[in-house]
């Protein structure tokens, strides 16, 4: 059932390729919706589908996707809503086509178009622009890529509903366009004016919300224990004409709406003020939220600026091999258990030594413990190279000949493996004018969507452009506490890099962060970041901070460079950390 006129309702039904399966029907089912999007593309994403398209040409699609739809068209169909979903992964057309099949084994007359002309290899590479993108010759990607796709804006979702699609499949879009795609049908914006591109900002803040699914309803959060989030509802969007938002869910759903999950989620993996995309670069700092009822934050005052001249894309390849090793340590002298079998396996790695050889001692172990588990520690062997044989059998034979020669209760948490090829991500940037972007229509006609006119490139905003809040008065009596006692993070990854965004939850929070969570002590905070670069944003609408460590992922999330390779809980050890907090604020 449509929404109320002059709002439009967008739900989210995925946030990740695996995410909840029974969450479409339970968004079509729960309550009025015009639109239903669903998010299964991330960079590891990418590089799985593009191993599946090596296997099989006619592969390279989220196939999840549809197996919901088996069921759910039909529903959709009865309730007057339409779906848009970047399952089309690397072949959006193929998807299409099965959508249709599926449609009329079951009976239900939909009309499906499909948006393409991210996938770079399916043709002549164009030229790299001047972004941050490096590497190869202009013209080609480099030896070894398994994808390369440019980021679209949603102008072509656009196209496809105003020609009356029921079913909308693209491939590599941004996020925020399964949002701004349908908003940009439905209200008409022009983003060559200020007017539409304030309002284009507010709907790329809107879907940067939905996104994730569950995150933006108490999913990951980090005040979770006020809050029963066992089954967290997916969120929705109404949308109004000027841009601006409400973020809520259905009715009798779980999990919780409020400023603090959505501000959770407005961190999340982006960098400073200006968050860029193909077709409107929106301005974070002006982001103003309100509780406006029980589950429901109101989103206003988001501007708008040009995009800027140069699209994303993003390459993965296979980087090498890698292998890994657990030995478990027991008991006493854990420290000398480990400094002996490192020893060991570096000898017996001399001959032919892996470029890459990771140490990593968890000291999981209790003292006097009741069990055998919490009384023993980790210590993790990682090893990679860009030859098989180096981090293959030469690994597994280093560890396995040590079983009776090395500590006193030698044992692994698995038998070592043969090693097994890792991926990398790389961003680099094109002109927009060398990626055609193209809708296809429920009728076959192709339509070649323009990119924006005007642009702007793209400058960060300093972090003396917006002023600092007055801090506390000095001299307050403090108390050695954790971080998070009073503030809230969300931390992940972009590429190599980790972004960590803190919150206050209060304004005499925000005084007191501000002035104390500054790079210098994120970097004693957070060790692994003191030799790296680390660039603070400020959001003061927000209450909030916004860091980004460059490099702490390596090569990205895909070759698995440290203990928690998404970054995904960087934020929960930042908060766990002690700092010398004022009293008033706990």
């Amino acid at each position: 059932m449509p929404s109320a006129p002059g709002v439009l309702r967008i739900g989210n039904a995925s946030g990740f390729y695996g995410d909840r399966f029974d969450a479409l029907r339970e968004m079509l089912t729960g309550g009025p919706l015009d639109v239903l999007t669903g998010d299964y593309l991330a960079e590891l994403t990418m590089l799985i589908l593009g191993r599946d398209r090596m296997k099989n040409p006619d592969a390279g699609y989220a196939k999840t996707f549809l197996r919901q739809l088996e069921e759910g068209l039909g529903l959709a169909h009865e309730r007057g809503v339409r779906i848009v979903a970047n399952a089309g992964g690397l072949n959006p057309a193929g998807l299409a086509t099965a959508v249709r099949e599926l449609a009329g084994r079951v009976g239900v007359p939909v009309r499906v178009a499909h948006v393409e002309g991210d996938d770079l290899l399916t043709g002549d590479p164009p030229a790299r622009g001047t972004g941050t993108g490096t590497g190869t010759e202009t013209g080609t990607w480099g030896e070894g890529v398994l994808t390369a796709n440019a980021y679209l804006g949603g102008a072509g979702i656009a196209a496809c509903l105003r020609a009356g699609a029921d079913v909308v499949i693209t491939g590599r879009v941004t996020d925020a366009a399964l949002v701004t795609g349908p908003a940009m049908a439905r209200f008409g914006w022009d983003p060559e004016t200020p007017e539409g591109r304030h309002a284009l900002a507010g709907a790329v803040v809107a879907g940067h919300v939905l996104e994730c699914g569950t995150q933006a309803t108490g999913g990951n959060y980090s005040f979770f224990t006020r809050h029963d989030i066992r089954r967290p509802g997916f969120p929705l969007a109404e949308i109004h004409a000027d841009g601006s938002a409400v973020i809520t869910k259905h009715p009798g759903t779980g999990g919780v709406v409020d400023v603090g999950t959505v501000t959770a989620q407005l961190l999340y993996e982006t960098g400073g003020a200006r968050y860029a995309g193909p077709d409107v670069t929106a301005r974070l700092d002006t982001v103003r939220l309100a509780q406006d009822g029980p589950d429901r934050v109101r989103i206003t005052g988001v501007r708008g600026e040009p995009p800027p001249p140069a699209l994303k894309a993003g390459l993965t390849r296979i980087g090498g091999w890698r292998n890994e090793v657990v030995f478990v340590l027991t008991g006493l002298d854990i420290d000398a258990k480990a400094r002996l079998v490192r020893e060991q396996v570096e000898d017996a790695l001399a001959k032919r030594r892996p470029a890459e050889v990771r140490w990593e001692l968890a000291r999981t172990d209790h003292p006097d413990a009741g069990t055998e588990e919490t009384a023993s520690a980790l210590l993790r062997l990682v090893v990679r190279d860009s030859d098989p044989e180096a981090v293959g059998r030469a690994v597994g034979a280093a560890a396995v000949e040590l079983a009776l020669a090395s500590y006193p209760g030698f044992h692994v948490s698995a038998p070592p493996g043969n090693g097994a090829p890792y991926g990398v991500f790389e961003a680099v940037y094109l002109d927009a004018a060398d990626v055609t972007h193209m809708a296809v229509l429920p009728d076959g006609r192709r339509v070649t969507v323009p990119h924006p006119v005007r642009t702007r490139a793209l400058e960060p905003v300093p972090e003396t452009a917006e002023p600092l809040p007055d801090p506390l008065p000095a001299g307050l009596p403090t108390r050695r506490a954790p971080l998070g006692l009073v503030a809230g993070a969300r931390s992940g990854d972009k590429g190599g890099d980790a972004n960590v965004g803190v919150w206050a939850r209060d304004e005499d929070g925000w005084r007191w962060l501000a002035h104390e969570l500054t790079t210098e002590r994120f970097r004693q905070l957070i060790p692994e970041s003191r030799e790296l670069t680390v660039v603070r944003h400020l959001l003061p609408n927000l209450r909030a901070l916004n860091f980004t460590v460059e490099g702490l992922l390596g090569e990205g999330v895909a070759a698995r460079h440290r203990f928690d390779p998404q970054a995904k809980a960087l934020g929960e050890w930042l908060r766990a950390r002690h700092l010398d907090i004022p009293e008033v604020l706990l």
